[in-house]
């Protein structure tokens, strides 16, 4: 006899297409909108020689007054004026003055001068060498917004503005807290087909992060030491080995059962992952590249090389790393621990050039600095500066284009065309056009760049990419 309940199911079913389909069109879109069946189509893309980028996220919002600072007379003054206890004097900046081989304009078509403080001194010699590249006043956008529609909220704009797990969320991924993958994983899950082995293609150093989480591709968390071993087996269970081989036969032989038999499977996977990972490891020639020590970025980073070295012997060509330096959250008295903290960035990073150098990937490898969101250029009562928006980022690598500057400078002036408040930096620069184009390098199809990156499409085709790689 027919289940009448079926007309229902199919009318639901149609139903829900339907809505889904009309909701498509939006720009803002939940995270399950995704065309996940052309990823699936398209995860069988060919890839040449290896490659791999390297997110080198700055928790809790970067400052990117202090970080690139306006070094010509008119905007210096201007950048004093809005932070005076905390601005560094040009006669400090004059070292990490940055000859450009372009000149970065404004809206208005006004140049702007820049300089590197001495904490990010390692950093001048990549962009005298033309390895590094800067972007200027990046953000998340859903699209090309100005100020008049921003106060008269006639565009779209991102989902709660200013909040940390919403806009780290959004630069990750696209969507608001809750996103289920990140445009890294989707990346991912395009090339992870041409990895011999899968689990090695996105790979985190800082815990869970929904940047590498694909459709289909998994990410991999490994510690600055190597591989995270599994608890119950990470010594000899009550001091016998044989417990802990009988454990392991335990927790990796097939059942009868679906679901202990799937949870199984994964536990084999992660035990095999292991092994093949600490042997390649272990059996690596080791770096002659010195990191700096007490650095926890350049310890991420440095086993980020270790892998990249291992490449072949994990059987993988494309790669992406995700790694973090925290405590960029900086209310109060900022000077002294951002400083500390650009001083492990710059550090950290120069050491990573020279080590993919050593390793003759250089032009292989492409890194890309991070942050939620910048902070106000106005500096607060204690001493900080508070939730922005618009930032500044670095794009290192053999292949970036770099000595340059790209997209407009920030016009510095208290409620002018790029400030919506408290010096909060109106974006001119999307995630989406920056991810587009370190995904256009990698090896992402212009037609698959756009179900990756779902708000691409509102921005228009000669605009997508940014040309610094």
């Amino acid at each position: 006899m027919k289940n009448d309940n079926s007309n229902v199911t199919n009318g639901s079913r149609r139903a829900f297409l339907k809505r889904a389909g009309s909701l498509s069109l939006a720009s803002v879109a939940a995270p399950w909108l995704i065309n996940l069946s052309a990823l699936a189509d398209a995860s069988a893309a060919t890839t040449g020689e290896y490659k791999a980028l390297v997110c080198i996220f700055l928790s809790g919002g970067n400052d990117q007054a202090n970080t690139l600072v306006p070094y010509d007379s008119g905007n210096h003054t201007l950048y004093q004026r809005y932070r005076p206890s905390f601005a560094y004097s040009r006669q400090q900046l004059a070292a990490g003055a940055l000859a450009s081989e372009n000149t970065a304009l404004d809206s208005a078509g006004f140049a702007h001068d820049y300089a590197l403080p001495p904490a990010l001194a390692p950093l001048l010699a990549l962009f005298n060498e033309k390895r590094l590249g800067v972007m200027l006043n990046m953000g998340t956008l859903v699209e090309p917004t100005t100020k008049q529609q921003y106060t008269g909220k006639s565009v779209r704009l991102p989902s709660k503005l200013f909040s940390h797990n919403d806009q780290q969320s959004i630069w990750q991924s696209s969507f608001p807290e809750g996103a289920a993958s990140g445009w890294g994983g989707r990346m991912g899950d395009l090339f992870q087909s041409n990895n011999q082995n899968k689990v090695f293609s996105n790979i985190s150093l800082a815990g869970n992060a929904v940047f590498l989480s694909g459709n289909s591709a998994m990410q991999y968390h490994v510690s600055i030491d190597g591989p995270v071993k599994m608890e119950a087996l990470r010594d000899p269970l009550f001091g016998s080995a044989a417990c802990s081989a009988a454990l392991r036969t335990l927790i990796s032989e097939p059942r009868d059962n679906i679901f202990e038999s799937e949870y199984n499977r994964i536990n084999k996977r992660a035990l095999e992952s292991e092994e093949l990972l600490s042997s390649s490891l272990a059996s690596a020639a080791r770096l002659n590249t010195i990191f700096p020590a007490n650095n926890p970025l350049a310890k991420q980073l440095q086993m980020v090389a270790r892998m990249i070295s291992i490449a072949p012997a994990l059987g993988v060509k494309r790669q992406i790393f995700y790694v973090t330096l925290n405590g960029f959250d900086n209310h109060y008295s900022l000077l002294a621990p951002h400083t500390h903290l650009l001083g492990q960035l710059g550090m950290a990073m120069s050491a990573f050039y020279s080590a993919t150098a050593e390793l003759n990937v250089a032009n292989d490898v492409t890194s890309f600095t991070a942050s939620e969101f910048g902070r106000t250029l106005s500096a607060n009562t204690n001493g900080g500066t508070d939730h922005g928006w618009g930032g500044m980022q670095f794009v290192m690598g053999g292949a970036v284009k770099g000595k340059r500057f790209y997209g407009n400078a920030p016009i510095l002036a208290n409620d002018g065309p790029d400030d919506v408040g408290q010096g909060r930096l109106l974006p001119t620069m999307s995630i989406e056009q920056f991810a587009a184009t370190l995904g256009g390098w990698f090896g992402v199809s212009d037609s698959d760049l756009l179900e990756v990156l779902p708000n691409l499409r509102n921005f228009s085709a000669s605009a997508r990419k940014l040309d610094f790689v």
